[in-house]
Order: C-alpha cells, then sequence, then structure tokens
C-alpha cells in the first residue's frame, strides 16, 4: 500500500525546489509516514491532518531554530573540519605510510644506541656521565674534603693567637691553644690517610700539599713558642710533643719518646731557641751596655795617658751584675728544663773546666753499624758555649771596675752561677783563675806588688764563697755553731774541685 502512494505523490516531489532533496521510497521515515496515511480516514486526511503536518513542521523548526543557537559555533566548526577532511585523510595516509617505512630504520638506530650506551660498553661520554653522575652523590663528602685545609689553618691560627700565653701556663689559653694543636694534628693525620689511601687522587694530592705548607706554619709557631720569654716546663714538654709529631724528622731516635733516652734533633731545637731568647734578653740591656762601653773608653784614654788614678766603673758594675743575673737565671732554667724534658741516664754533661772529659761508659758497644754512633748529647757543649758567653764579657768589662769591693761582689755573683749551674753538674769557677790572668795581661806587662796580690782575688773571693756555703749548710742541717772539723770537712772537696 506504501508504494503506490510514494507513486502517486512522486510527481509533487519533482514540483519541489531543488535545494530540497527528494526522499527515498525506501527510507523507514517515508515507510513510517505512508503507512500512517493508509490508515487515516479521507475525512481526516482533509480536515485534521494538513494542520497536523504545519504543527510538526512548526515544531521542528523552532526545534532547529533552538538547536543552531546553542550549537552554532560547533556545527560551524564541525563544518569546516568537514570541509578540509577531504584533504587531511589522503595527507594521514601519506605520512602513515611514511611512518611505516620509516620503523625499520628506528628500530635499528634504538638498536645501535642500545648497543653504544649499555651497561657494558665502554664510552668516555658514558664515562663522563658517570663520572658526573658519581660527583653529584658525594658532593657532599667531597666539600668536607675541601674544607679540610681551610678547618686545618683555622685550627692552626687559634692555637698560634697567643704562643706566648700558652707556653706560660696560663690554664684558659693553654687547654685553648692544646685542643687547637690536638685538633690541628687530628686533621694532618686524616689528611695523610686519605693520601695514602687515594694516592693517584689529584684532588687528595692537592688538599694534601696545602696541608703540608699549612703544618709548615704550625711548626713555624711551635718553635716561635720555645723561645718565648716565660716559657714553663708544663708548656715546653707540649711543645716538644707536638713538634715531634709534626716535624718527625726532627726526631732521629726514631720515636723512642721522651723517656728513649735520645733527642734526636729536637734537642739542639730546644737548646738553640732557648739560647735565642737568653741572647734577646741580654740585648735588651744595650743602654747599660752603652754606659759601660764609655767607661772602657774613658779607661783606655787614662792608661794611654799614663793615669793610675782610675776611680770609675760604676755603670760597669751596674750592667755586670743584671748582666750575671740574667744568665744565671736562664742558663739554670735551660739546662735543667733540657734534662727534664730529655732525660738520659747515659749522657752526662761533666764538669766544664780544664781537664773535663767525655766518652762512652765503659762497657759500652759501639754500633755495628756506624762507628760514629752514638751522637753525643747537644748538651753535651752546650754549658761551654754558654759559659763562654759570660767569660768573654767578663774579660771585657771587668778591667773598668776598679773598686775592691765592687769586684768581689761581682766575682761572688759569678761563683753563685757558677754553683747553680754546678747543681746540674756544669762548675766554672776554676775559670775564675784564667780570667784574672787575662785581665792582667790586658792591663800591661808591668805589675807593682799591688797587682800581684790582685790576681789572687779570685782564690780569696772563693775562699769567702766556700766559708759562706760551709754555713749556710750548716745552717740548713739543723747544725748549731759550725765547728771547725766540720768546716774543713766541707772546705776539702769544694777546694779539689
Amino acid at each position: 500500500m506504501a508504494e503506490p502512494l510514494f507513486e502517486l505523490l512522486a510527481p509533487h516531489f519533482d514540483s519541489q525546489p531543488a535545494s530540497r532533496p527528494r526522499p527515498s521510497a525506501q527510507a523507514a521515515t517515508t515507510t513510517d509516514f505512508l503507512a500512517r496515511l493508509s490508515s487515516l480516514r479521507l475525512s481526516t486526511l482533509a480536515t485534521t491532518e494538513p494542520q497536523s503536518l504545519q504543527q510538526s513542521s512548526y515544531s521542528a523548526l523552532l526545534s532547529l531554530q533552538a538547536l543552531s543557537t546553542r550549537s552554532q559555533r560547533a556545527i560551524i566548526e564541525a563544518s569546516e573540519h568537514l570541509s578540509v577532511l577531504s584533504t587531511t585523510l589522503p595527507a594521514l595516509a601519506e605520512e602513515t605510510e611514511t611512518l611505516h617505512h620509516a620503523i625499520p630504520e628506528l628500530d635499528e638506530e634504538a638498536a645501535r644506541f642500545s648497543r653504544a650506551y649499555g651497561k657494558t660498553a665502554e664510552n668516555p661520554l658514558l664515562d663522563r656521565r658517570k663520572t658526573a653522575m658519581l660527583l653529584s652523590r658525594n658532593v657532599e663528602r667531597l666539600s668536607d674534603i675541601l674544607d679540610l685545609p681551610s678547618l686545618l689553618s683555622s685550627a692552626i691560627s687559634a692555637s698560634s693567637a697567643s704562643p706566648i700565653s700558652a707556653a706560660t701556663s696560663a690554664p684558659q689559653s693553654l687547654s685553648t691553644s692544646a685542643a687547637s694543636y690536638a685538633s690541628a694534628l687530628d686533621l694532618d693525620g686524616h689528611i695523610k690517610r686519605l693520601h695514602t689511601l687515594y694516592p693517584q687522587s689529584a684532588l687528595i694530592s692537592s688538599v694534601s700539599d696545602q696541608a703540608e705548607q699549612a703544618m709548615r706554619g704550625m711548626t713555624t709557631n711551635l718553635i716561635g713558642t720555645l723561645r718565648a720569654p716565660g716559657i714553663k716546663l708544663a708548656g715546653a714538654i707540649r711543645t716538644i710533643g707536638w713538634l715531634r709529631r709534626v716535624a718527625p724528622e726532627l726526631d732521629e731516635s726514631g720515636g723512642l719518646g721522651i723517656h728513649g733516652g735520645q733527642e734526636g734533633g729536637l734537642g739542639a731545637l730546644f737548646l738553640v731557641c732557648r739560647l735565642a731568647n737568653l741572647v734577646s734578653m741580654l740585648d735588651a740591656l744595650e743602654p747599660l751596655r752603652e754606659l759601660a762601653d764609655q767607661e772602657s773608653r774613658k779607661r783606655r784614654q787614662d792608661m794611654d795617658k799614663q793615669k793610675d788614678d782610675w776611680s770609675g766603673g760604676q755603670q760597669t758594675e751596674r750592667y755586670l751584675k743584671r748582666y750575671i743575673e740574667i744568665f744565671r737565671e736562664q742558663s739554670f732554667a735551660i739546662i735543667s728544663m733540657y734534662r727534664s724534658i730529655f732525660p738520659s741516664p747515659t749522657a752526662e754533661i761533666g764538669t766544664v773546666g780544664v781537664g773535663s772529659k767525655s766518652g762512652p761508659k765503659a762497657g759500652a758497644k759501639p754500633s755495628q753499624a756506624d762507628p760514629l754512633q752514638p751522637l753525643p748529647s747537644a748538651l753535651s757543649t752546650f754549658p761551654l758555649h754558654l759559659v763562654e758567653l759570660l767569660v768573654s764579657t767578663l774579660r771585657r768589662y771587668m778591667p773598668n771596675v776598679k773598686d775592691k769591693a765592687s769586684r768581689e761582689s761581682l766575682l761572688t755573683q759569678v761563683l753563685y752561677c757558677a754553683g747553680s749551674l754546678g747543681r746540674l753538674g756544669a762548675d766554672f769557677s776554676i775559670l775564675l783563675a784564667l780570667l784574672e790572668e787575662d785581665g792582667s795581661d790586658i792591663d800591661g806587662e808591668g805589675e807593682s806588688q799591688e797587682e800581684a796580690d790582685g790576681r789572687m782575688e779570685w782564690a780569696e773571693v772563693m775562699k769567702k764563697h766556700r766559708v759562706l756555703a760551709s754555713r749556710l749548710e750548716l745552717l740548713a742541717s739543723g747544725v748549731s755553731g759550725g765547728s771547725q772539723d766540720a768546716s774543713d770537712t766541707s772546705r776539702k772537696p769544694a777546694v779539689a774541685g
């Protein structure tokens, strides 16, 4: 029934505008509409159906207008995309074909990259990247290593800020300096261990070089501490212990320690530093020495004019008293401190003077490797140098002092100095006789009876000194009213010495 109706209505389709397409007879919409028309009455078709169609058309028009209002932009974009779809699809197909042909080449390049940059491959670029990654992971450790020289320098600077106070037993300064030096030595030991573990590392070698320069500065500071004016025994022992660790090349004893009986080069270094301090203290008497030199020139002028009424020497006496006092205190301190720091049961100083002998003890076996070993202690000749320093000064300035009481006072002071060193085995009182002979030779050849008596002045002074010393010994021992026998007993070994 639908097909006859469609054929009946077909001429009307041909009269429609070309913009409206002709409906298809096989379309579901067309079939449903024709089936509905066949089911209606004729009166309905003539009266209500046209109105129903107009109403449906109007509703569809409103729906289309609302849809176009809501979806205007999307429709326009869809229309534009649809217009270019005809050119895009061929281009997509062409690119797909190109990709299809490029996949084998891509696979080959991926395989080559895998072979070149694999974990088992050797590649310089890959090695540099691994090194960079390793550096990135250990940047904190490397930063700590690079900070070691600056930390070492800071510790040394803190310890050397007040070396004199640290050596003179100021409690707070001494503890601070000791802690700083101990930290510096620990840091240096850590750097040396790193250099031993990684000898090929340029970074470790650079850090080791910087640490070595800093430790040389620390060695200089320690040597300067040994030259401090008021150094104490505890500070000196501590300083020598630090030097043994900082400069082991100075310790020729092979690290036997302070109680090993060998001081190596540290003993000589200690004596040289303390001698430099003694010389600097004696040089501080320059104003008094200049006055003594003026008196020496005046005395020579009077001798040239053959004047025998020289009565000067007061300034020389002041200079010599101060000189002998400083010499006695410092020389005793140097030798006693040395023997406390470097105790040697086999090395004895011996008495300084004519006929003194030194050598190895009986029964000692010489070294098989070197017949010159063991070397004598640095202290074996140091007292001779000290005494020569004092005697040369006395020879130069004693002729200026003509007053008997002043000369006896000076000689007594020298005897006290000799006795002080004699407690350490370096008595030089016998050299006073040579001093008097040299003084008489300097003054002139012709001597009167008074001058001949003056040559024995040293003997009289020594006798008085012995008597006074024996009395002091008796008083110290608690014996009352010293007897002649006790006095004789105390004099005999002294005169024999």
